[in-house]
């Protein structure tokens, strides 16, 4: 006899992996070894204020705006919301699963 599942119990811990999810041959994966924005910070570090709001990471947004010009998203909006639902974008941004997108 077939059973029914009658209580769904929700998972404690997932082992889930983005590098594993994105595929080898996807555009984001050439341009990650292609690109290297470590030295981002120290070069536009001059031009951040010290007081204030901290700004957003300037690697990050060079990430999120390259995704936008490479997929065609002119929104920055647009640009936000793909950045929640797509997992090759947030792996490219290096945001992880739980990495708020600004």
């Amino acid at each position: 006899m077939m059973g029914e599942r009658t209580g769904v119990q929700e998972t404690l811990f997932y082992g889930f992996s983005l590098e594993q999810h994105v595929p080898d041959n996807h555009l984001l994966r050439s341009i990650d070894r292609l690109i290297d924005l470590s030295v981002i910070r120290e070069h536009l570090r001059p031009f951040y204020s010290t007081m204030g709001r901290p700004s957003i990471d300037p690697e990050l947004l060079i990430r999120m705006l390259l995704i936008g010009y490479c997929m065609g998203i002119r929104s920055e909006r647009r640009l936000c919301e793909e950045l929640h639902l797509n997992l090759a974008y947030r792996w490219f941004c290096q945001l992880g699963l739980d990495g708020t997108v600004p």
